[in-house]
């Protein structure tokens, strides 16, 4: 039960999403064509010739090859082509001479004599994985329908991080070009665990989950436009763009039409927390509302975080703590469970415990600014002034990247994800 992102975009949008991501993975695999020649220079130690000619013609191929070899190496692709033609004037079915004329094709373009001499080498050596790649890249720019099923062979067994980077664009280009977000987005979560810190990577992915959520949200609206997750839907929406009570109303509604809607009473009750933290009747609704969860769905990390922060809004540190040691019982990895009790153990003059606590926090949410806030006062407490002030420091400067996060959001009519740390003094008191 996260809380929800925004969703809704019009389908003129998803065709421009289309666009672009096509746009950046032509881009980013254009941009390795030169490249692979270097990269695929060492394909001679790995391909074999066939044993199909006589021994007394072994050297003299054998020469041409290396003398190919030493013409890539000194930049002269016109020799390089001679010596490799002078080995297929010799053995015609040489795979490594037509692996290297191909890769010399299409380096300068030339698509149509690259597929060619990569079909050959393969027809020798089918376990020619990279060859194999670059002919489905050959075919997609081709237009050739062949393209999907030898790009998806080669990215499933691709280990070179750059070309399984540069295959995965050319993936998503053909994915997008047939209207196929669903194909694309498993492709994008693999190039991001790849390199995740990729910028072209990054924004393919925004563009690829955009559609997925338009084409999806699309299909909600033809088939239950009048249904309780289209409410459900449009209180996600609602609460992105920063429209609490709109949001409310519309969990309420579905809620009205369909009791059991898995999901949206956590939903609600976060709402309504959100829109009146220190309330006290909005705080007895979205504590109902989450014993309720709990009692129709079961019990979870999210549920029991939600809990302790009504406790801590009370001043009930004891509560706060169970709360917050269930969701971490539940789920050691749950960052804000890892937080709250560093922040409990503050507040009871523990801060032994909060340090343990928090370190695991900032340790897996490095750009966690509350947490490295509460290590500030934590380490304060036991009189670590250097680690403090290091800490502190960190905060601050997460917190002015946020800001100007967040007034990038609100250029694009964008509410983002509420952070805690907003609230927070500039200093531990």
């Amino acid at each position: 039960m996260t809380r929800p992102e925004t969703r809704a975009r019009t389908r003129d949008a998803a065709g421009c999403c289309r666009d672009a991501t096509r746009s950046v993975a032509h881009r980013a695999a254009h941009s390795c064509g030169k490249a692979l020649i270097l990269l695929f220079a060492f394909l001679a130690s790995a391909l074999v010739v066939a044993p199909q000619t006589p021994a007394s013609r072994s050297l003299e191929i054998r020469g041409h090859l290396n003398k190919g070899l030493a013409c890539l190496k000194a930049n002269d692709p016109e020799g390089a082509v001679k010596e490799f033609d002078a080995v297929l004037a010799l053995d015609p079915k040489n795979s490594e001479a037509h692996a290297n004329l191909g890769l010399l094709a299409f380096a300068r373009g030339d698509c149509q004599a690259a597929s060619d001499h990569f079909r050959e080498a393969l027809k020798v050596q089918p376990s020619l994985t990279r060859i194999q790649a670059l002919l489905g890249v050959c075919a997609h720019r081709s237009g050739d329908s062949a393209a999907q099923g030898l790009l998806e062979k080669a990215f499933a067994k691709l280990d070179d991080p750059k070309l399984r980077t540069q295959i995965g664009f050319e993936l998503i280009a053909l994915y997008n070009e047939k209207g196929q977000p669903d194909r694309a987005a498993p492709v994008v979560v693999q190039l991001v665990d790849l390199n995740p810190d990729n910028l072209e990577i990054l924004y393919a992915a925004q563009h690829v989950y955009s559609e997925l959520a338009d084409e999806t949200l699309n299909k909600m609206v033809l088939l239950a436009p009048g249904s309780a997750r289209m409410q459900e839907v449009m209180a996600q929406h609602l609460i992105n763009s920063g429209n609490l009570s709109a949001a409310i109303a519309h969990y309420r509604k579905a809620l009205e039409m369909d009791p059991h809607l898995s999901g949206a009473r956590f939903e609600l009750g976060e709402a309504i927390l959100q829109s009146a933290p220190s309330d006290a009747a909005a705080l007895a609704e979205a504590e109902t509302l989450f014993q309720e969860t709990i009692a129709a769905e079961g019990d979870n990390a999210n549920i029991q975080c939600a809990l302790a922060r009504i406790a801590f809004a009370r001043s009930d540190l004891d509560n706060a703590q169970a709360h917050y040691q269930r969701a971490f019982t539940l789920d050691p990895n749950d960052v804000e469970a890892q937080v709250g009790l560093g922040r409990v153990y503050v507040g009871m003059d523990k801060p032994e415990e909060a340090v343990k606590y928090l370190l695991t926090a900032v340790q897996a949410e490095p750009m966690n600014g509350e947490a490295h806030y509460r290590l500030a006062m934590a380490y304060k407490k036991l009189q670590r002034s250097e680690d403090a002030q290091k800490e502190l420091h960190l905060f601050q400067e997460i917190k002015k990247a946020k800001d100007q996060l967040k007034g990038m959001y609100q250029q694009m009519n964008k509410r983002p994800q509420a952070a805690d740390e907003e609230a927070l003094p500039d200093s531990p008191q």
